[in-house]
């Protein structure tokens, strides 16, 4: 662990020359596991100390701006920044306790407005303007326009005073960026129930959940808690309790915390010359207009619909023998229905399959995979960590050791409450350095389940491609800078994998040390499209609501509208009580963007045709995919990775073909 004394210590080192420059990795980390909330200010001191020298050198140097005693500061200033927020906001989610974890975030705001302040520098704008590229390398030219375009979305053309306020509205931002987060993170919502409410549950959920002095269970809203029982309880009366304590995290205090985030980046969108967050905040993506996320959500609810209907027709008829007079179904049904559908239709039971997904077993067998994939090695990596159920591990190839990740796998008070993966600090093969990152994600300690199974080699995709897209010469030409809209590609295509029984053969085993029967793989994807439909319209109902608060006027009641919006591609009544909007943490974090994950599924798609026709193990294939579409990182448009690996331009057509086939025969 870097302590103060050695941050005191690189602190006074001048950095004043390229050569010294590349050295910028260099003081980076490691990450403080136990750090009180003066070390985590020190550490942030430092890193703002650091970026202010990189800055000084860069603007200090009385030679003509090239490539290296410019663009390449500016990288190093850039990379400085990325890894020095990442690791504040790794302290703000995962940390044990509040005040470090505000600590965390305190510094991750202050880093934000650091980054606010140099996107709208002119000194450093005009130095950088004075370049030629013309004779450079594609990747330079790319970074450098990628650089230049960034800047001016920034508002750095804008006057003084306007400049200034950017500045003010940036730092506010940040700051509302980490209450946001916060008051999802320490909700404390809880509810009571007696052990007899918990019928239909799996006797080990049951088994571990204590029963108090006055006989009933207390369970929260963590998603162990809280998604078993959406699933198996028996009692209606049990779900709807509980799925309205769900739907009303964080709120109503995060409403107030929303509506100036709406507010503000809408001003900071007119300011910078666009019509609202939402084009401003497309204009370097894929989709780059709101007219084509609005052809892609209109296009994709033409196909999904029908499917959706079919999957609500199927629930409702099981939902009638079940419940004797019921005419529709109602949110808190939905998740409850799906496998008895499955078991009515499809002879799979979900709770049959799950006694063959064991955490430990699952880890290891993502493991598996990737090694069998990309022929890298995984193995433990000998460091500190912040929490004793905290893994740590190493990516090996051919002996050398090519990237590092943190796995904190499993809920704890305070921490961050969903999945995802905290890119820490980018690879230097010139410095030896390697892409290091921290999957941080809610599963059970035992068994879970297979949509579980789904999200963690979901959210391993991101460090795969983080690892293997951030070991470029340039910070900037990093995995974190492909066009966010394709960002989940990767991470969405590896989901069929855990399809496959060769693959689920290899990990997974019951308690007794029986490998997953064939047949029940079988069964597994027979009913694989069965729901996928109702998914669609939901991702389309928070994709609507993401795009519309940061495209119409403010509503008074965000609830209301947010619950209308859903309404408008849901099959099912939302519930009047919801107020999902205040712990909708992509409202903050993906702001007007949500539809990333549609587009991302439509590429996901088509990739993945190349493995249907190949082979999903063909060795060349996915070498090919990861040379072809992980290796590159941001030196490439997002669309010409897609193209080198696929061999022409990305089609709707392997999507909607996969979506369809949730539909009935005829």
């Amino acid at each position: 662990m870097l302590n103060k004394f050695a941050l005191a210590l690189f602190a006074t080192t001048a950095l004043a020359t390229p050569a010294q420059a590349a050295d910028v990795y260099r003081l980076l980390g490691p990450v403080m596991t136990d750090p009180s909330v003066e070390q985590i200010e020190d550490r942030c001191d430092f890193y703002a100390s650091q970026i202010d020298l990189y800055r000084d050198a860069m603007l200090g140097d009385a030679d003509a701006a090239t490539v290296a005693n410019t663009l390449e500061r500016f990288d190093d200033i850039s990379a400085l920044l990325f890894s020095a927020t990442s690791e504040a906001g790794l302290y703000q989610q995962v940390l044990l306790t509040p005040e470090q974890r505000n600590a965390g975030g305190a510094c991750a705001a202050r880093l934000a407005g650091l980054s606010s302040e140099i996107s709208l520098s002119r000194p450093i704008y005009d130095r950088l303007a004075t370049l030629d590229v013309s004779e450079a390398d594609p990747v330079i030219q790319r970074f450098y326009g990628n650089t230049m375009d960034a800047f001016r979305r920034s508002g750095v053309a804008l006057n003084d005073e306007q400049r200034a306020r950017v500045q003010e509205i940036n730092d506010e931002l940040a700051t509302l960026s980490t209450e946001f987060a916060r008051n999802i993170a320490e909700d404390t919502s809880t509810i009571e129930v007696s052990p007899e409410e918990l019928a239909g549950l799996p006797q080990d959920y049951i088994d571990a959940r204590e029963v108090g002095a006055n006989g009933m269970i207390t369970l929260t809203t963590a998603t162990p808690d809280y998604f078993p029982v959406m699933t198996y309880a028996e009692s209606d009366d049990l779900r709807r309790r509980y799925s309205e304590l769900y739907g009303q995290r964080a709120w109503p205090e995060n409403d107030a915390v929303l509506k100036q985030i709406f507010t503000l980046r809408d001003e900071l969108a007119k300011l910078t010359g666009f019509e609202n967050y939402a084009a401003l905040q497309f204009a370097n993506r894929m989709l780059d207009t709101t007219d084509k996320v609005e052809d892609l959500i209109e296009q994709t609810n033409v196909v999904a619909r029908p499917v959706a209907q079919a999957d609500y027709d199927q629930a409702l008829a099981v939902l009638q023998q079940l419940r004797p007079g019921a005419e529709r179904i109602e949110s808190y049904q939905l998740s409850w229905l799906s496998p008895k559908v499955q078991q009515a239709n499809y002879n799979y039971d979900p709770q049959e399959a799950r006694q063959y997904f064991e955490h430990d077993r699952v880890r290891d067998g993502i493991f598996g995979l990737t090694e069998q994939l990309f022929g890298v090695e995984v193995r433990p990596w000998n460091t500190r960590v912040w929490h004793e159920s905290v893994g740590a591990y190493e990516l090996v190839e051919d002996g050398e050791v090519i990237g590092r990740f943190y796995l904190d796998s499993h809920p704890r008070p305070g921490k961050y409450t969903h999945a995802n993966v905290v890119p820490l600090y980018a690879g230097s093969p010139a410095d030896g350095e390697v892409p290091v990152a921290a999957l941080v994600q809610n599963m059970p300690e035992g068994l879970m389940e297979h949509g579980q199974v789904t999200t963690f080699l979901h959210e391993f995709g991101h460090v795969l491609h983080f690892i293997f897209g951030s070991r470029n010469a340039l910070a900037g030409a990093s995995m974190a800078a492909v066009e966010w809209d394709f960002i989940e590609a990767p991470s969405q295509i590896l989901e069929n994998w855990v399809y496959d029984y060769d693959t689920l053969a290899g990990f997974a085993v019951n308690a007794e040390g029986e490998t997953i029967p064939r047949d029940l793989v079988e069964r597994m994807n027979a009913v694989r499209h069965f729901n996928q439909g109702m998914m669609e319209m939901r991702q389309l109902g928070l994709t609507a609501t993401s795009y519309n608060f940061y495209t119409q006027p403010i509503p008074d009641d965000l609830g209301e509208a947010a619950r209308e919006w859903q309404q408008a591609y849901s099959l099912v009544p939302i519930s009047p009580t919801s107020e999902m909007q205040a712990a909708f943490g992509h409202l903050d974090g993906y702001g007007a963007a949500y539809y990333t994950y549609g587009w991302s599924r439509v590429i996901a798609a088509d990739m993945f045709s190349r493995f249907l026709a190949e082979g999903l193990t063909n060795p060349e294939t996915a070498n090919d995919y990861r040379r072809l579409v992980l290796e590159p990182g941001g030196t490439k448009p997002a669309a010409e990775l897609v193209k080198d690996f696929v061999g022409r331009e990305i089609s709707f057509d392997a999507f909607r073909e996969d979506l369809e086939r949730g539909l009935p025969e005829e």
